[in-house]
C-alpha cells in the first residue's frame, strides 16, 4: 500500500484525484501510476462491481491508507465505470 503523502501528491488542489478501477481482483491493492505502467493510481478490488460494493471497496481502501473516514472521500464522477474521479478529504488532526 502506497503513504498517503504519495496518493496526496498524486491529487490537485481541491483534493481530486483520478483513477483506474479494477474490481473482482485477486487482491485489494493501491498501486502509483509508476507501479502500474499507466498515467493514473490504479485500485483493486476483490469486490465485484454489481450494485456499487466496488465502488464502496475503492473508497474503503483509499481511506484506510492514510487512516481517514470513508466519509472524508468522495466519488465525484465514474460510478459505473472503470476510470473514476475522487476527492480526497482533508487528514485528520
Amino acid at each position: 500500500m502506497p503513504a498517503a503523502t504519495e496518493i496526496r501528491a498524486l491529487a490537485d488542489g481541491d483534493g481530486r484525484l483520478a483513477l483506474l478501477a479494477t474490481p473482482n481482483a485477486s487482491a485489494d491493492a493501491i498501486l502509483l501510476p509508476s507501479q502500474a505502467g499507466s498515467m493514473e493510481l490504479h485500485v483493486r478490488t476483490t469486490a465485484t462491481a454489481e450494485g456499487g460494493k466496488a465502488n464502496d471497496a475503492i473508497l474503503r481502501l483509499l481511506a484506510d491508507a492514510p487512516g481517514q473516514p470513508v466519509s472524508s472521500i468522495q466519488l465525484l464522477r465514474g460510478e459505473t465505470g472503470r476510470t473514476k474521479h475522487v476527492r480526497i478529504g482533508q487528514p485528520r488532526g
